[in-house]
Order: structure tokens, then C-alpha cells, then sequence
């Protein structure tokens, strides 16, 4: 099992429509075949800069590679992640 997981800054003001299209466009990411147990988190605390969090589950590697190439995710990267996210990290664990 493999958690795919990634925690953001977006360039936009909270509440923004920017912000709401890009969460509306994150959701859909769960509609890819082998994602499993997917979540968008808001992060409530002060202590670091990002304010959402992402994470899913796949079975296993070919599932985690299979969406990760899949058109869908290519082109959420393309037309909504590049141009609104201002700061990332990303961490994918063997669980």
C-alpha cells in the first residue's frame, strides 16, 4: 500500500473563487482508477505555511504510477496545479 500525500500554499486569497475552482478540480482526482481512501484537508494550524492537504491510498506501486501518468492527473498538474500553487511538499509512503 502506498499513501500518496501533498500539503500546499495557493497564490490565492482564502475564499477565493481561484481557491474554490482549484479544490472543486482536486476533487475529481479521486475519479482515477487504483485511488483509493482520498482526502482534501484544510489545515488549521499556524505552525508551517501550507493551508490544504491532499492524500490517497493505492494499492500498490503500478496503481500509484498508472495515476500518476493518467491524462486526468497530467492535466490537473498542467492547468491547475502550476499556475496556483505557490508552495508544495509531497510525501509518499510504504504503508
Amino acid at each position: 500500500m502506498i499513501r500518496h500525500s501533498v500539503v500546499l500554499k495557493l497564490k490565492h486569497k482564502a475564499g477565493s473563487h481561484e481557491e474554490k475552482e482549484f479544490l472543486e478540480e482536486a476533487w475529481k482526482l479521486k475519479s482515477i482508477p487504483g485511488v483509493m481512501k482520498f482526502e482534501v484537508m484544510q489545515e488549521i494550524s499556524s505552525n508551517n505555511p501550507y493551508e490544504f492537504g491532499i492524500s490517497m491510498e493505492f494499492e500498490g506501486k503500478d496503481s500509484y504510477d498508472f495515476y500518476s501518468n493518467h491524462p486526468d492527473h497530467t492535466r490537473f498538474v498542467e492547468q491547475h496545479w502550476i499556475p496556483n500553487v505557490e508552495a508544495f511538499l509531497e510525501i509518499d509512503y510504504q504503508v
